[in-house]
């Protein structure tokens, strides 16, 4: 129930640390933990089967994270920079790049599988950004950032190796350990990532919410075009590369739906709350359009009723 109603429970929650701050202000000391529980669960639901299945073709997979990590990271740095021309603080535009450093995770996965995407593509897509994410997260932050601000390399890279790489490599371990109940923790996983994403972003939203109320239209603005020029750019490559379907809805898919739960945690931790913000709405915004694009394909999709 979690992940399929992840969208409006993300909006919910968003709403509600706004109106009152202090019912998820708890989880202050906690963000970092959320997050790699969601990493924890990709690690348990992954299908080793799957896996094996789209390494068949590893060059599709290279290809979409590279393109991943290109179209995003640009786009990022785009909306920084026309952010900080409107008079936006130069920390809080830093919070569109980190955005678009952070690859897709666990939601772009149940998204994909949602919308008759190509299912282990995504997951190999998530699987490899992941092992990459420690070094080329921080270094594009570094590399696109520090037009605006000094970047922490090191303590990023030592943040998403703690927070990324260890728990999805424990949750591969107990996976392999679980025996008989392996089948309810494959059930269980999906709703432990869906409310670690809902609390990451409400927490988010209300350490901001001083300044919510005073955000700039354009942030705003920003925030939607990033993600729908995502979608729209992951689709067109996905016909440049001549990839059928399925995984041109997957690419589309992995490349709008950054790992904003990332993102935000980032900011959060080595930042100012207000860099966080760009990443609190993107999440909460990203969830609702793939839902609602979900929606679409799946009304496209359906056989049509007997007469």
């Amino acid at each position: 129930m979690l992940s399929r109603y992840l969208a409006p429970l993300t909006l919910a929650g968003a709403v509600t640390a706004y109106l009152y701050p202090p019912l998820f202000l708890v989880f202050r000391d906690y963000f970092l933990w959320l997050f790699a529980a969601t990493m924890f669960a990709l690690g348990v639901v992954l299908q080793p089967d799957e896996a094996r299945d789209a390494l068949h073709k590893p060059a599709r997979i290279m290809l979409g994270v590279a393109t991943q990590f290109t179209i995003m990271p640009l786009l990022g740095f785009c909306a920084a920079g026309l952010a900080v021309a409107q008079g936006v603080s130069p920390m809080l535009a830093l919070g569109f790049i980190i955005v678009g450093c952070a690859p897709g995770a666990m939601a772009s996965n149940v998204i994909t599988y949602l919308a008759g995407g190509a299912v282990a593509f995504s997951i190999a897509m998530t699987l490899l950004a992941t092992m990459l994410s420690p070094v080329l997260t921080p270094l594009l932050v570094e590399v696109l950032g520090k037009a605006f601000m000094e970047i922490p390399f090191w303590p990023m890279m030592r943040t998403i190796l703690l927070t990324v790489v260890l728990p999805l490599g424990l949750g591969m371990v107990v996976r392999r350990r679980l025996g008989k109940h392996r089948q309810r923790a494959e059930h269980m996983a999906p709703g432990v990532a869906a409310l670690s994403i809902i609390l990451i972003c409400s927490y988010a939203v209300a350490a901001n919410q001083a300044r919510i109320a005073d955000t700039p239209l354009l942030v705003v603005e920003l925030v939607i075009l990033l993600n729908a020029l995502g979608y729209l750019l992951g689709w067109l490559a996905g016909n440049l590369f001549r990839f059928d379907m399925a995984h041109r809805i997957t690419l589309s898919i992995e490349i709008g739906m950054q790992n904003a739960g990332l993102g935000v945690a980032l900011a959060l931790k080595h930042f100012q709350p207000e860099t966080a913000l760009p990443g609190a709405l993107f999440a909460v915004w990203c969830i609702v359009t793939a839902a609602g694009m979900t929606r679409l394909l799946q009304s496209k999709n359906r056989p049509p009723a007997a007469p």
